[in-house]
């Protein structure tokens, strides 16, 4: 090798070792986090609401859980012979997906967990598992006492029963992880229905009242109240059990949803202070 190419090659390698140093002495670009916004009803204990818009809804769904999933609503309806989970396009209402069960089987709450559907029935003390996209079924879970509304923090499931309990539930094993009394200046709150974990908070709907509860997780105390009186008050209630039960949100956007069994609507709210 001549006196020239061996000059030439560690040219080359000197200035190759200088831009490797330069390029580990560069620091990465710092990643910017924008801390989430708390919501302005959030400074208020009880609250009230004004509909902001109104989307088509099934009338003959009994409504007993919603919740927003992927640019659509996840709904499971109750009734022996009645019982199903659907996927519901927003704008127009209509079913896009939809698994019905066994007639001995009357549907209650459902909720959405790493890519899995979970459903609870009423006192059948079964619950299934599906895929999230496909409706397809994955497996049965057991637990004791009535179902009614389910949830997730997005770590576990939290189930109510009609008492003044909820329960938190391993998303695999299904073991109760803990339980809360949910108390209102210090008596407790029952009739429980269908849930939603919003903002760090439990809302539930009180079953036969146009009221929802906001529940703080750690303890189970009422935080404040929605006062949801005269929603659908242009609409007929054709049976007296066709009352509010469905809470849906949008996490991303802030949007919260609600509806009733068997309404012909479902309601986009904006909360606010009561007076």
């Amino acid at each position: 090798m001549s006196t020239l190419m061996k000059a030439i090659i560690c040219v080359l390698l000197v200035a190759c070792l200088s831009c490797q140093k330069k390029s580990e002495a560069v620091p990465p670009a710092p990643v910017s986090v924008i801390p989430r916004a708390v919501p302005d009803w959030q400074r208020y204990n009880d609250l009230s609401y004004e509909v902001i818009r109104q989307y088509p809804h099934d009338a003959g769904a009994y409504t007993q859980g919603l919740i927003w999933s992927q640019g659509h609503w996840i709904e499971g309806t109750g009734g022996n012979g009645q019982t199903s989970i659907r996927r519901v396009e927003k704008q127009t209402g209509r079913v896009v997906l939809r698994k019905e069960l066994a007639a001995e089987y009357f549907g209650e709450g459902v909720t959405e967990l790493n890519g899995k559907i979970y459903q609870l029935t009423w006192k059948n003390q079964t619950g299934f598992v599906y895929d999230a996209k496909t409706f397809q079924w994955q497996k049965n879970f057991g637990y004791s006492g009535e179902g009614w509304g389910l949830t997730t923090d997005g770590q576990l499931l939290i189930m109510s029963n009609g008492s003044e309990r909820l329960r938190f539930l391993d998303p695999t094993t299904f073991r109760v992880v803990k339980e809360i009394s949910v108390l209102r200046d210090g008596k407790p709150v029952t009739q429980l229905n269908e849930l939603e974990f919003i903002e760090g908070e439990i809302f539930a709907n009180i079953w036969f009242r146009d009221e929802i509860v906001r529940i703080h997780p750690a303890d189970g105390k009422v935080i404040g109240t929605i006062d949801l009186s005269g929603i659908d008050a242009k609409e007929t209630r054709k049976e007296p059990d066709f009352v509010l039960n469905g809470i849906a949100y949008d996490s991303s956007t802030g949007d919260l949803f609600v509806t009733g069994k068997c309404w012909p609507k479902i309601y986009q709210i904006r909360l606010k202070a009561k007076k």
